[in-house]
């Protein structure tokens, strides 16, 4: 499981005084247990791998906005601290999909669920969620099926 690669490497990063990966891999842990939590709330059981992939994801969506924040204000230092922590939680999700494998994923996902129109676009949003959980930008690929299904 995902979690317990998580919990591996943050033993790891102790051993080797590797204090960058350790904070970043504590903050990670920290982040799934509340989604732990909230989910509890809500009835549902503890995220599996799928969800974690998302929280990963959008933990680095976060990091990447504050690094476009710390260029714009001229703090170069908190941008590379936010860019060594993407790298780290990068290193747990799957590779990502290029443009062309997202297009050709959309195109064939489309076909599958026989979407006609726009108003299909949710089903086809979430066959790919199912399918590519963690290896495509979901913002990104929104915006495509909009275009496939309207052009």
């Amino acid at each position: 499981m995902l979690r317990d690669d998580i919990n591996n490497a943050v033993k790891e990063a102790m051993k080797a005084k590797d204090e960058r990966k350790l904070s970043t891999l504590r903050m990670v842990n920290s982040t799934l247990k509340n989604a732990d939590i909230e989910a509890r709330g809500q009835g549902k059981p503890p995220l599996g791998d799928a969800e974690v992939l998302g929280v990963l994801q959008k933990m680095i969506k976060q990091r990447q906005e504050s690094v476009e924040l710390y260029e714009k204000g001229g703090r170069a230092e908190l941008a590379d601290q936010e860019r060594a922590e993407i790298a780290v939680i990068q290193a747990y999700l799957p590779q990502q999909m290029s443009d062309d494998e997202i297009k050709s994923a959309i195109a064939a996902t489309i076909t599958e669920t026989g979407a006609a129109g726009i108003k299909d676009m949710g089903k086809v949003i979430g066959a790919l969620k199912a399918k590519y959980a963690g290896q495509m930008d979901f913002g990104k690929a929104s915006g495509l099926v909009k275009a496939a299904l309207t052009g």
